[in-house]
């Protein structure tokens, strides 16, 4: 297997909004907010929803893997109800080997309500049910040994059980890579994060706001120097200035594609850390997975949802 990925199992609702709910609901666009099973079923008790699908940032690159014919699988908790029968579902009807046996669980499977403004901006709402309570004993440590590269994301990290899954799936991994997920995400677990970066990632995916704030800087060169000095691949993006990869004291750049129709950013870093995860394991260059990564991003900001059909 080339990739494994292991992530929250979240079922995405994605609903089209205008700011003002964004404003009256006091959210902060482009953003994701956790929140309990209260507050999801009233905020989406006033929504029309457009679609639903098996979603989760990793498991988004994951099939973006295997739409591109690469072998892959998939860990993440679920329970025995409909939303993680149609979450197993999913993730099989795309070819994505899915490790883990679901049973019935106290509390449901995970939902992440997506709203969509005009901008095409996305702000989430994520009732993580099940999912945030996946523990050590949920990792499948035969599949994680036989992958090339262990892919995690740090909406994962939490304190507890979470946690002590995450440094289990590490200690056996290959080689792991990690998406920093989310500039919340970030600041909430910023110590943790950086020695993850500096010390046990093999590969890290960011976005320039979230390394910037990673190390404490408004000033884009130090993180380039913060990169070459701890000798690690880092991939960050950079919206309409494209993106670029540190890997050691060699940087190279990839421009954004210009003149595409925006409709949803929904999936956009994750389907780029797919295609760039594509290009490194396919033995292409750092420059033609950046471009792979930059292809396969700008097609999924075109459609509606994280999947490219």
């Amino acid at each position: 297997m080339k990739i494994l990925g292991i992530g929250n199992a979240i079922v995405d609702v994605l609903c089209k909004v205008d700011d003002n709910f964004i404003q009256n609901n006091s959210l902060t666009k482009s953003t994701m907010k956790l929140v309990d099973e209260k507050e999801f079923s009233s905020l989406l008790s006033n929504l029309k929803i457009s679609e639903t699908v098996a979603g989760g940032s990793v498991a988004n690159s994951i099939v973006g893997l295997s739409q591109l014919g690469n072998k892959v699988g998939f860990i993440g908790k679920i329970s025995d109800d409909d939303l993680g029968n149609k979450y197993e579902q999913d993730l099989k009807k795309e070819k994505v080997e899915y490790f883990y046996s679901k049973k019935k669980e106290r509390i449901p499977t995970g939902t992440c309500l997506i709203l969509i403004t005009p901008d095409s901006e996305r702000t989430m709402i994520t009732f993580l049910g099940t999912a945030g309570k996946i523990n050590k004993e949920d990792i499948d440590v035969n599949a994680i040994k036989k992958a090339e590269i262990l892919f995690l994301e740090g909406y994962l990290w939490d304190e507890g059980e979470p946690k002590k899954a995450f440094d289990k799936a590490i200690r056996c991994s290959n080689k792991v890579a990690m998406s920093l997920s989310d500039l919340f995400c970030v600041e909430r677990h910023k110590a943790d994060f950086l020695n993850l970066v500096k010390s046990r990632l093999d590969i890290t995916f960011s976005n320039e706001q979230e390394i910037m704030s990673l190390i404490n800087t408004s000033n884009f060169n130090e993180v380039i120097e913060f990169s070459k000095k701890i000798k690690k691949l880092i991939v960050i993006t950079r919206g309409d200035k494209g993106a670029l990869a540190i890997n050691g004291d060699e940087v190279v750049e990839c421009l954004a594609n210009k003149n595409l129709k925006v409709v949803d950013l929904t999936g956009a870093g994750d389907l780029f850390a797919g295609g760039f995860l594509h290009g490194l394991i396919n033995g292409k260059t750092i420059k033609e997975s950046l471009v792979k990564g930059t292809e396969m991003s700008s097609k999924v900001i075109q459609i509606i949802g994280a999947r490219i059909k």
